[in-house]
């Protein structure tokens, strides 16, 4: 006989498939106890830059239980961005992940279409979704429920899927049955050190989030550092060196998820399209992208930084 908890398990890691994420975990929601000392540290070396975000709810980020009163799993899932067809090489580059729709926006939505079944399911559920906006390690809980290993680029890593996927959880008031963490595949590889034009994988599993490309192009507000001038390979906004050396990126397939399609205009642009770009033609191309974060000042910035 299966049990409660067992059929519970099982639905929601059916219903994750049908709702097309790629893959679903579940840890125990409890205190992140190797995190702790690591974040400290990375924290007081002053890694995360102008991100002073990273220094708030310090204890949340640590602890689901101070998120969702009463929790007991973290569901973390993934979800494929990876694009069919990509920029043209004589343009400036923008990230893939941000090639269509603002992915909080759409996952979100998934998310609490997901919480919905569960509750209809299974009952009154308390918890609640998270995408990458609030004070949850959304990579750790992926590694500690198998979904795959933290990478020497510090980005989660699967042998089944490469690294190019949003991760996003739910965090639950629901006893579940917990998987388990998988064991590291980076092996003596260096590629995604070695490529690194800013060295900000300053050993490997560690990243200084001031010195990464995507850093300058979205989160730094001031101009960016003259000395890093002619490092950046033309990308404009964010950066997908380290996942596009890695060769666990081989088996990445394009996604199914018509919203992450890009603004035909997107593919077709060149560098002097870019360069020319007026605030209409950003609004056009950028209407729901995550590259309004940056703002049209801001992509003309790096643009401007790129060209000299």
């Amino acid at each position: 006989m299966m049990t409660i908890k067992e059929k519970n398990t099982q639905f929601i890691k059916a219903e994750a498939k049908r709702l097309g994420f790629l893959s679903c975990g579940i840890s125990k929601a409890e205190f992140l106890e190797e995190e702790a000392p690591r974040l400290e540290q990375w924290l007081k070396e002053n890694r995360n830059g102008e991100m002073r975000y990273m220094e708030n709810h310090f204890d949340k980020r640590l602890d689901p239980t101070k998120l969702v009163e009463g929790a007991k799993s973290v569901v973390s899932l993934l979800f494929n961005y990876f694009p069919s067809e990509t920029q043209r090489d004589d343009s400036y580059k923008i990230s893939k992940y941000a090639y269509g729709r603002d992915y909080h926006f759409v996952l979100k939505e998934k998310l609490k279409v997901f919480l919905e079944q569960i509750r209809e399911e299974i009952g009154e559920v308390g918890g609640r979704v998270f995408v990458d906006s609030a004070p949850v390690l959304d990579k750790a809980w992926a590694a500690k429920s198998g979904l795959g290993w933290m990478g020497k680029n510090s980005n989660l890593l699967s042998k089944k899927t490469g690294s190019f996927f949003f991760i996003a959880e739910l965090i639950i008031d629901l006893d579940l049955e917990y998987d388990t963490p998988v064991t590291d595949h980076c092996g003596s590889c260096t590629a995604c050190i070695d490529a690194c034009p800013t060295d900000a994988i300053y050993e490997p599993y560690k990243v200084d989030g001031s010195k990464c490309i995507s850093y300058y192009t979205i989160e730094l507000k001031n101009e960016i550092p003259k000395n890093e001038q002619g490092k950046f390979q033309d990308w404009m906004f964010g950066c997908d060196i380290c996942q596009d050396v890695c060769p666990w990126n081989r088996f990445s397939k394009p996604h199914n998820e018509p919203l992450f399609n890009p603004h035909p205009d997107l593919l077709s642009m060149t560098k002097r399209d870019w360069e020319e770009l007026t605030k209409e033609t950003f609004g056009k191309i950028f209407k729901k992208s995550a590259v309004k974060r940056t703002k049209f000042s801001g992509l003309k910035r790096n643009i401007d930084f790129l060209k000299n």
